[in-house]
């Protein structure tokens, strides 16, 4: 007889928000680079983090119990292959922050109806809130580096003519521009953002520029536009309003690459199903599947030619 109980699933669903919340903890504390050579003591960690150690333990044991860290002995941890995940520069401590910290809380505030939590919680919206925090909007953008290979691939995918002046619009730090111009060295970028993203742009070569402005204002003049996990911020009208700012810019015929997810039909797991979710806490904003994708571009001036998860393309009219 199977010992499968349904409510076994339920408890750890009720735990999850208790898991996100250590996680944030664990990586703030810089816990994984602490363990980066050797197994330690709890209390030689919590002495280097100012953190209490009893509490510290307790943090560590729970993750422990999923995997994240290992406790070999009473009081004693090591890295796991998920916690060397988490270690500094890799991006995913940054998401660990975003996600148990102020994301958190807004998540936390979730009610059923169209309107973002994210602002009655914080006092503001996320993007004003971002610029007044320039280390949280550090760990935005690093955090939005992070995984970029996938989104290289699906931008790559796209049959570039091979000469054409690209914009990235909300490019942030520019990562996702300088590895596409790595592969197609014909073509030239422009990364377009708020003037406080946090970039290196020595890191951009002679053939990207960085343009600041507002992308419900106005953007470059371009054969091409790139926008990657932007549109998902923003409730149809918004990104409408942003689709047609493009709009006014790109003569016809010029190309629009949408990164972005396409919610699958079906009860299949996929990740978008919730992060659809933390865009609405957040922002008001929401995941699309394709018919959606589909009425928003053509409402918006574009001919839709590629709707598949991760790569949605269109043509300016």
């Amino acid at each position: 007889m199977s010992r499968f109980r349904p409510e076994d699933d339920l408890w750890r669903f009720f735990w999850g928000a208790l898991t996100t919340r250590a996680l944030a903890l664990a990586a703030d504390l810089g816990v994984a680079d602490a363990l980066a050579d050797r197994a330690r003591h709890v209390d030689e960690l919590a002495a280097e983090a100012g953190a209490d150690a009893d509490t510290l333990r307790r943090i560590l044991r729970a993750l422990a119990s999923e995997g994240v860290f290992a406790e070999d002995s009473p009081g004693v941890f090591r890295n796991t292959p998920m916690s060397e995940a988490l270690r500094r520069g890799g991006g995913l401590d940054d998401f660990a922050h975003l996600f148990g910290g102020a994301w958190h809380r807004a998540a936390g505030g979730l009610t059923a109806t169209e309107r973002a939590t994210f602002p009655e919680i914080h006092g503001t919206d996320f993007w004003s809130w971002l610029a007044d925090r320039p280390d949280e909007r550090a760990a935005f953008d690093r955090a939005m580096g992070t995984g970029r290979q996938w989104k290289v691939e699906r931008a790559s995918a796209v049959e570039w003519r091979g000469d054409e002046t690209v914009v990235d619009v909300g490019g942030g730090n520019g990562a996702l521009l300088i590895e596409l111009l790595r592969q197609r060295p014909g073509l030239r970028g422009i990364v377009f953002d708020l003037p406080e993203t946090t970039r290196d742009e020595s890191a951009f070569g002679d053939r990207i520029e960085f343009a600041a402005g507002s992308f419900f204002e106005r953007v470059p003049p371009a054969d091409a536009y790139i926008l990657s996990t932007i549109l998902h911020d923003w409730d149809d009208v918004d990104a409408a309003r942003i689709l047609r700012t493009i709009h006014e810019a790109a003569p016809v015929g010029a190309r629009l690459v949408v990164i972005d997810a396409v919610i699958p039909s079906g009860n299949e797991p996929h990740g978008a199903k919730w992060l659809d979710l933390l865009m609405l806490a957040l922002f008001g904003g929401r995941e699309r599947d394709q018919e959606q994708w589909r009425t928003l571009l053509e409402h918006s001036g574009f001919e839709p030619v590629r709707v598949e998860d991760g790569l949605i393309e269109g043509v300016c009219r």
